[in-house]
């Protein structure tokens, strides 16, 4: 009898130190972000654009005040403006399925650069979607994403984190303006799988690695993109590097897997295609091609 209590008392011990955040999050746990300065109508077309009613999400409002905490002094004055508009529907899924990414009326931010700047700031296996009531930068939708995510976990992402993936978004998105998104996303990741080697780099060390993944990529920068590429690796070297190799990884796979299904819709469209063009001929033969 002694012993059984003992082992009970041990379970509540057990039960009691774990972290606080270790079931705070589940599969399907949802949430929308809605622009403060958004009218009725707005926001109406938002959720028409997410296929939910209002209501049927846990809700919150961000301001313009709380997209510059993240966004001042990092991204363009332009690019952050005076109100909130940008809006975030996300879905919290199965462990491994990794970010998946959708976006309407976002004209300078791609969903690859969400990926990566969300995964920086360590925030996985999310189905998201970042809309707006018209054609806006969508910078300040990593804002609202940081407030839902942290809202649904109960616990707070590394403030060091979430600097560092703003800051990643806007010098991704300022290179992609000059070589092309892709190849502004590619850059950036070959520049943390090499973060191992840059923390003992000087900076001109760090800019000659630069320069070759330039080459490598086939792009041309100017010396101030490439100083703005040795600020965000000394960023990026604050955090976990060894975490942040692996969710590369991680990004791999998941970019691999939509080709995967691109390829299979395409395959199944050309079979459809195909199909009913042998249906054509058959009936042309049929009726003597009329």
């Amino acid at each position: 009898m002694k012993k059984l209590f003992a082992l009970a008392v041990a379970l509540c011990m057990a039960i009691t130190i774990l972290p606080s955040g270790a079931m705070a999050i589940e599969q399907g746990d949802a949430r929308v972000t809605i622009g403060a300065d958004l009218d009725e109508q707005q926001r109406a077309q938002v959720y028409a654009d997410f296929g939910i009613k209002q209501g049927e999400v846990t809700e919150i409002k961000v301001t313009n005040a709380d997209e510059r905490a993240y966004l001042e002094g990092i991204a363009p004055e332009k690019k952050i403006g005076k109100v909130a508009l940008s809006c975030t529907y996300i879905v919290i899924t199965e462990p491994g399925t990794g970010l998946q990414i959708t976006t309407k009326h976002i004209n300078w931010c791609t969903a690859q650069m969400y990926i990566n700047a969300l995964t920086t700031a360590g925030i996985t296996d999310a189905k998201v979607m970042i809309t707006a009531p018209f054609d806006v930068s969508g910078t300040a939708a990593l804002t609202g994403i940081y407030k839902a995510y942290e809202d649904i976990t109960g616990e707070s992402l590394s403030e060091i984190a979430k600097a560092v993936g703003v800051e990643e978004l806007i010098t991704t998105g300022s290179l992609a303006e000059y070589i092309g998104s892709d190849e502004a996303a590619q850059l950036v990741n070959g520049l943390k799988e090499i973060l191992d080697q840059t923390q003992t780099m000087t900076d001109e060390e760090v800019k000659a690695e630069i320069r070759n993944l330039c080459k490598a990529y086939n792009v041309s920068l100017t010396e101030g993109q490439i100083d703005q590429l040795l600020s965000l690796c000394r960023s990026l070297e604050k955090l976990d590097v060894s975490a942040l190799k692996e969710k590369l990884v991680g990004i791999a796979k998941t970019v691999d897997n939509a080709g995967k299904i691109s390829q299979t819709v395409s395959k199944i469209g050309e079979s459809v295609k195909s199909f009913f063009a042998s249906v054509g001929d058959f009936f042309a033969r049929l009726f003597g091609g009329k």
